[in-house]
């Protein structure tokens, strides 16, 4: 039962983190050209892992739940870094 609890809170976390920082990304650096370097997801995701690692110590979090939800904040960087393009190739009106 505590094996299958850890897993939901690992999936909760990966999706949070990815989706947090997707919108965040989107919503607040919409403006900033640093968005479209190739090092953010990577420099997001050593954030990330960094403030999630003390977590660990919990006894239903694991490192594992750390790690995976560094790596899904990365993608979430990466993800809303695309759409932001996507968005600037947009005809002016139409966002």
């Amino acid at each position: 039962m505590l094996g299958l609890l850890s897993l939901v809170i690992t999936v909760v976390a990966m999706g949070g983190g990815y989706l947090l920082t997707r919108d965040f990304v989107r919503r607040r650096l919409r403006f900033v050209d640093a968005i479209h370097a190739r090092w953010l997801p990577f420099a997001v995701a050593a954030v990330v892992a960094v403030v999630a690692w003390p977590f660990a110590l919990l006894p239903l979090v694991t490192t594992t739940t750390a790690a995976l939800t560094a790596i899904a904040a990365g993608f979430g960087a990466s993800s809303g870094a695309k759409d932001v393009k996507r968005m600037d190739l947009l005809p002016s009106g139409r966002r």
